[in-house]
Order: C-alpha cells, then sequence, then structure tokens
C-alpha cells in the first residue's frame, strides 16, 4: 500500500467521522419527539403521516355505509393478502315479482332481474399481515381507504387483530352521532321540530 493511498484512506475515514458526529449533534440537539406516555399524549398534528390501521370511508350523506364499491382492485393490489372481500349478492326477488317477470317474459316483454348492490356484504382487515405499503390505498377508485390515526391501538390477542371494517364502520358513524348530539343537544331538539313547521305549511 502506498503511502498516498493509506493518507486517504485515513482522511476519507476521519470524514465519515465527522459527518457521523455532525448528525449525531444535529439530533441531539434538536426538539425530542417522542412523548412519555401516560403522562403525554400525542395531539392531531403531531399525526401527519402516521398509519393506522386501515380504515372504511363512509358516505357523506349515510356514514355508516361505506363508499367502498367492492370493485376488489384492494384485494388484488395487497401483496400481503391482507384484505378479504366479499360482495353484496343481488336480492332474491319476492313470489309476487317472480310471478311478474314469469308472466312478463311469455308476453315476449324484456325483463329486468334485480342486479347486486356495487357494495360489500363483508369487509374484513388482518392487520397482524398488513406491512402498511399503501397499495390499497392507492389503487382505490372510490377512495374509500385510508389510514385510521388510532396510535393507541393495543391487543392481547393476535386474533383481535382481524377486524371487520364494515362493523367499525358503523360504530364510527354512531359514535359521531352521539357526539353530535352531546355537542350541539339544542340543533338535534330544534330538528323535529323545523321538519314539524314544515309539515303543517
Amino acid at each position: 500500500m502506498s503511502v498516498f493511498k493509506k493518507f486517504w484512506d485515513d482522511v476519507s475515514s476521519l470524514w465519515s467521522l465527522i459527518v457521523g458526529l455532525k448528525v449525531t449533534g444535529k439530533n441531539f440537539a434538536d426538539k425530542n419527539v417522542t412523548l412519555h406516555y401516560p403522562r403525554e399524549t400525542v395531539t392531531s398534528g403531531q399525526l401527519e403521516g402516521f398509519r393506522g390501521p386501515l380504515e372504511l370511508i363512509g358516505k357523506p350523506k349515510d356514514p355508516a355505509k361505506p363508499k367502498c364499491i367492492a370493485c376488489m382492485m384492494c384485494v388484488t393490489a395487497c401483496p400481503s393478502k391482507c384484505i378479504t372481500v366479499v360482495k353484496a349478492k343481488a336480492p332474491k326477488p319476492t313470489e309476487a315479482e317472480l310471478q311478474a317477470m314469469k308472466e312478463a317474459e311469455e308476453r315476449g316483454e324484456k325483463v329486468k332481474k334485480p342486479k347486486a348492490p356495487k357494495e360489500p356484504a363483508k369487509f374484513l382487515y388482518d392487520f397482524s399481515l398488513c406491512s402498511l405499503c399503501g397499495s390499497c390505498v392507492e389503487n382505490c377508485p372510490a377512495k374509500a381507504l385510508r389510514y385510521s390515526s388510532n396510535v393507541y391501538l393495543t391487543v392481547t390477542d393476535r386474533k383481535e387483530l382481524k377486524m371487520d371494517l364494515l362493523a367499525r364502520l358503523g360504530a364510527q358513524a354512531e359514535a359521531a352521532a352521539v357526539e353530535t348530539v352531546v355537542e350541539n343537544p339544542k340543533n338535534v331538539e330544534a330538528e323535529p321540530v323545523e321538519k314539524e313547521a314544515g309539515t303543517e305549511s
């Protein structure tokens, strides 16, 4: 090894050490980003970029019903195979409807059979398998999926990480409705009065 090469290796090692010390010093002097839970809790502003378990997004007019159209794109895109979606089936026609369809067919008319609604009958999610890669959220054409901000999720059994997202959405919608009643009891009580007034007119 030549003297010049040894000198160059020493300089490179020293420079690497200086860069490392600079990074260490910067983080040492920066504001602390960890919190002493439960004495301190995370604010909503500190949750930017946080990825909690997936959750469905409800329709604006009916928050208990998901925007999901059961297109199966999330299931296809998920590399961890942690999402299971079962499409809703078409409603079974009643005896009267069957008789009416039969009569229409005999008359040579085109019969429209009931179609399956574009919504999931089941939406199951195994958080224990999820890598939070975001493929499902990015590929959802209905924008029906998002990450939750539940930073305090804890379980004692792995089975509890298997979630029914439809049930979860229903519970969230119910909790939001109760919260609205608690925060604005006067507005909620005033609604029936307004409706009655509108009916009378």
